[in-house]
């Protein structure tokens, strides 16, 4: 032992730079993809970049954790393909990263009978597990997907806050061309709810405005609310008429020359603001608002790998070059009332105009995301976890006491590699769509 131990000394600082130089490889390329984002202004696609990745991981990590709990062989848990960036091995397992980060995986031993394994690790390998925890190795990878969309909607009502229909609020200030706008003089600011107009409670923001510009001229009290206490101000709107408000740099007429006088006051309005709740009662909601997620999820994928919803998708490739069809075609995917299929660009492309739009839309499209992969990678099918489900089932149905049945998975070798094919088309053509037509949040 201390022979061994004297040995093995003076190798240690060499070891040690050894595995230096490759994380040095790996902080030179993570900080290289800093800088580059924040010099493109691109630091919303990093962020859903890096939220793509921990889901990927995070999946992975479920078939890792529950294959460590059941006691089968994990050789190595990788995020990205490729060249090796760098890696350390705690144990039988290697943790690492891979220069290509289009996915993870984990590598348990013996995931199906076409699979060579030493002999001396096959009691531990997936293959001679007990059916039980080999759907449970399975299926932890969906589980996992289904887990963080509840995490994430559970955030997106205790944190950020929900949407929530509020009374009239000032939104931002507008700027006038000439001088300060009524708003500005009287001293409202961004963040006000406009609680009543001389004595009038609104809760519909359309008869506030109709009321407003009625009256040109004529000073109107506003009572508004800002930091738990009412003040109450004196506002006179202006003729629109005779006003020119600057908008991203442009110079816009604020009513018709021509027109009837209309009374303006300089503020752009929202009846809709983010309210977080309590614990509790975002955990009912965040229940509600998944389970309903399932619903529409299902759904969709009925909709969009129907036959007329492949023809539709293989319309919209055709035509994605096409400026004037675009529109039409729904290939910026500004469909309404109907699904469409995004590419990992195009998943990006959105969630970045959601994380500049609002937190909580990205709170919400992260969440939608991980259900429709948590439920698409459990179609019975392989090489998707679904797949090893249905293997683990029918060998399960066809063993008999004291001898366990196993697939011939070579014969489905030939279905899952048209099956493969089809996803891989799907996915280029889907690739090719959002690259020719950036997709679009609905509405954006």
């Amino acid at each position: 032992m201390d022979d061994a131990s004297s040995a093995s000394a003076p190798l240690e600082p060499q070891s040690w730079r050894a595995g230096f130089g490759p994380l040095v490889r790996l902080l030179a390329v993570v900080v290289a993809g800093l800088v580059v984002a924040i010099v493109f202004d691109a630091l919303p696609v990093l962020v859903v970049v890096l939220a793509l990745v921990a889901m990927i991981m995070l999946h992975e990590l479920g078939h890792f954790a529950t294959a460590k709990w059941s006691g089968m062989k994990v050789t190595e848990y990788f995020l990205g393909f490729g060249p090796r960036l760098w890696s350390i091995r705690r144990g039988e397992t290697e943790y690492g990263v891979k220069a290509i980060p289009a996915g993870g995986y984990v590598r348990i031993v013996g995931m199906t009978m076409l699979e060579e394994v030493d002999p001396s690790d096959e009691p531990r390998s997936y293959r001679q597990a007990s059916f039980p925890r080999r759907v449970l190795v399975a299926v932890a990878g969906s589980a996992m997907h289904v887990v963080m969309a509840f995490v994430l909607l559970f955030s997106l009502y205790a944190i950020s806050g929900a949407p929530t229909s509020t009374l009239p609020t000032i939104q931002s200030l507008g700027q006038f061309s000439k001088g300060l706008s009524p708003a500005q003089r009287a001293g409202l600011k961004p963040g006000d709810v406009i609680v009543a107009v001389d004595g009038h409670k609104f809760t519909n923001l359309n008869s506030l405005i109709a009321f407003v510009n009625k009256r040109p001229g004529d000073a109107l009290t506003f009572v508004v609310a800002r930091a738990g206490h009412d003040l109450t101000l004196a506002v006179t709107p202006v003729d629109g008429r005779h006003v020119v408000e600057k908008i991203g740099g442009q110079r816009v007429q604020a009513a018709k020359p021509s027109g009837p006088p209309v009374g303006i006051i300089g503020v752009d309005l929202s009846a809709v603001r983010d309210v977080a709740v309590g614990p509790l009662t975002a955990v009912r909601n965040a229940g509600s608002q998944l389970g309903s997620m399932f619903g529409q999820t299902f759904s969709g994928l009925a909709q969009v790998f129907s036959f007329h919803g492949l023809s539709n998708f293989a319309h919209q490739v055709a035509v994605a070059g096409n400026n004037s069809s675009s529109g039409s075609s729904g290939t910026s995917g500004q469909q309404s009332g109907g699904g469409t299929i995004l590419s990992i660009v195009g998943a990006v492309q959105i969630g970045a105009q959601a994380a500049k739009q609002d937190v909580g839309a990205l709170l919400y499209l992260l969440a939608a995301i991980n259900l429709f992969i948590g439920i698409v990678n459990l179609f019975p099918m392989l090489p998707l976890d679904g797949g090893h489900v249905a293997i683990a089932v029918y060998e399960r149905v066809r063993s008999r006491k004291g001898r366990n049945y196993h697939a011939d998975v070579a014969k489905l070798m030939p279905v899952a590699y048209v099956f493969l094919l089809f996803i891989v088309i799907v996915g280029l053509g889907a690739l090719y769509m959002n690259i020719v037509n950036p997709a679009q949040l609905p509405g954006g």
